[in-house]
C-alpha cells in the first residue's frame, strides 16, 4: 500500500527583482503585486543597477537575493542582455531563474536570450488587462508550479 501524499502546503512568499527602465511599466507590476500577488518586489531602473543590487554593492548591502528576476532587455547602461550573461555566467547568481520580459518581440531577441539561458521569455502585452494577467502568470508559476531553490 502507497503512503498518501502529504497536505499541499500554502505558497512561500518569493522576493522578485524587476530590471526595468520604463517608469509606467514599473508602476503597473507594483500595482498588480500589490493587487493581487503577495509577493515581494524591488525594482531598479537600469543593468548596472541590476548587478549592484545583485551583488550586494553599495547601495544594496542588505538586498535580498531575489528568488526570480523579471528583467527588461532594452535598458540604460548595460542592456538586459549583458546583464542576463553576467548572471548566468557567476556561480552566485546563475541558480536565480531569470523572465525576459520585454515589448520586443524579435525571433533574434528571443534567441539570444535562451542562448544566454533566460528560464522564459514575455512579450509584454500592451493592453493593461493582458500585462496584469501575464505578471499574474508568471508569478503563479513560480510560486505555486515550479520548486525554487531555497
Amino acid at each position: 500500500m502507497t503512503e498518501p501524499a502529504p497536505p499541499a502546503s500554502s505558497p512561500r512568499a518569493i522576493n522578485v527583482l524587476l530590471v526595468e527602465d520604463d517608469e509606467g511599466d514599473a508602476v503597473l507590476t507594483r500595482e498588480a503585486f500589490q493587487e493581487y500577488l503577495h509577493n515581494r518586489l524591488d525594482v531598479v531602473n537600469d543593468g548596472n543597477q541590476a548587478l549592484a543590487y545583485l551583488r550586494r554593492e553599495p547601495p544594496y548591502r542588505d538586498a535580498l537575493t531575489p528568488d526570480l528576476v523579471l528583467l527588461d532587455l532594452n535598458l540604460p547602461g548595460r542592456d538586459g542582455r549583458e546583464v542576463l550573461s553576467e548572471i548566468k555566467s557567476d556561480d552566485a547568481l546563475r541558480h536565480i531563474p531569470v523572465v525576459v520580459l520585454t515589448t520586443s518581440g524579435a525571433e533574434d531577441d528571443v534567441r539570444r536570450s535562451y542562448q544566454l539561458h533566460a528560464n522564459a521569455f514575455v512579450t509584454k502585452p500592451v493592453d493593461l488587462d493582458g500585462f496584469i494577467a501575464a505578471i499574474r502568470q508568471i508569478d503563479h508559476f513560480f510560486v505555486s508550479v515550479v520548486r525554487l531553490p531555497s
